[in-house]
């Protein structure tokens, strides 16, 4: 362990630790990305923190990649298939189905609760004869490398307690989510990357439903700060203030915070600071990511054929496709849990005008990643 971070846990109170802990800013989150050593290239073959009893058996996955679409996708038009629905087409749903169950605000007014089937087509594909809709051809192509779990089911009737539930085991918000439970149980495979990293993709279809997203969906809840999602934004500027200002060279940038770092650690010996201490090392961190966060995003070093096989909407950042390419980038690298969140899917009425567009979004990249992975050698070992 560095001198420095062993003087921060000797000198570092209680009331200090709560208040640590309880800054979810974006510095003392990306924490894992400092080395003790250097600046080296990042990639490990040893992942270094979390838990040394963990994991208690020999584990198969080793980083995971988690696909939300964000308002939930009706799944009786894309993987589950009812045919028998057609026969219920304008009759009222039973009352064995309702159950007495709670409505929501948007449907306790409807004078009926009509039934109606899908109005896209199904076909069987793979060696089970899986069912999926004529909206993801490409998903189809891979339909025996994946599960389709149709049994999960919720108590929530709406989209926030319901979208919580799923990222932390909890309706109420405020527990840690899933990938900051990963990275803190498993720790990092890269000294130059996040751990846990989320991106937001855009919608495609201007009357997609824009279902609220927040960041207490990737927050570390009560666990430490250093646990929480990294968003990477879309752009020239995945995260925000990197860039050295206009004039500033790289060796300017170096001496400028070495010489700061001198003058933390005397403050640090005058007042035994922990909060100085990780100063030091957020700096650190900053300069580290300079290099390595815009290295994962450049795809100019991605062959043609990348392109042929994801489409052109993988070069445009803010999309789906590019998302999910950045995503196989990032675990190529070390990260450990990457998150992307797909919005517009909260559809209604518009089912049969927007769903198409948002399928697209997702189809073909999905299948690309899958394909990606597999060339890679990374299938077997990535949820």
């Amino acid at each position: 362990m560095h001198t420095y971070k062993k003087k921060a846990i000797l000198a570092e109170t209680r009331r200090q630790f709560f208040s640590q802990a309880a800054k979810g800013i974006g510095g003392i989150a990306l924490a894992s990305l400092l080395t003790e050593e250097g600046f080296s290239v990042s990639k490990i073959d040893k992942p270094f923190g979390g838990l040394t009893n963990l994991p208690h058996f020999a584990p198969k996955a080793k980083r995971c990649i988690y696909l939300h679409m964000m308002g939930a996708p009706p799944q009786m038009d894309l993987l589950d298939y009812k045919p028998k629905m057609k026969d219920w087409y304008d009759k009222d749903l039973p009352e064995s189905v309702l159950r007495g169950q709670r409505l929501t605000t948007m449907t306790s007014g409807q004078a009926r609760f009509p039934i109606a089937p899908s109005v896209f087509q199904f076909n069987q594909h793979g060696q089970n004869g899986t069912w999926i809709s004529e909206l993801l051809p490409h998903t189809a192509k891979m339909v025996d490398d994946i599960a389709i779990i149709r049994s999960l089911h919720t108590d929530a009737i709406n989209h926030e307690p319901a979208i919580t539930f799923i990222q932390t085991g909890q309706q109420v918000a405020g527990r840690p989510c899933i990938g900051s439970w990963i990275a803190y149980g498993l720790g990092s495979m890269n000294r130059d990357l996040p751990t846990f990293v989320v991106m937001n993709a855009e919608k495609s279809h201007p009357k997609s439903g824009v279902q609220a997203i927040s960041a207490k969906l990737w927050s570390s809840g009560f666990l430490s700060a250093e646990y929480a999602g990294v968003g990477l934004r879309a752009g020239v500027d995945p995260v925000l203030y990197l860039r050295d200002p206009d004039g500033v060279s790289r060796n300017v940038r170096r001496k400028m915070l070495d010489g700061l770092s001198k003058w933390n650690q005397i403050r640090n010996e005058s007042i035994g600071s922990p909060e100085t201490l990780a100063r030091i090392e957020q700096f650190e961190m900053a300069f580290r990511m300079q290099t390595s966060v815009p290295e994962m995003a450049d795809l100019s070093s991605e062959p043609k054929s990348t392109f042929k096989r994801w489409g052109e909407e993988a070069k445009q950042p803010g999309k789906f496709q590019n998302a999910a390419l950045r995503a196989r980038r990032l675990i190529e690298r070390g990260v450990r849990f990457v998150q992307i969140y797909h919005r517009g899917w909260d559809v209604h009425s518009f089912a049969p005008e927007v769903l198409p567009a948002q399928a697209r979004d997702v189809d073909r990249a999905s299948w690309a990643l899958i394909q990606d992975l597999k060339e890679r050698g990374l299938f077997e070992d990535t949820l």
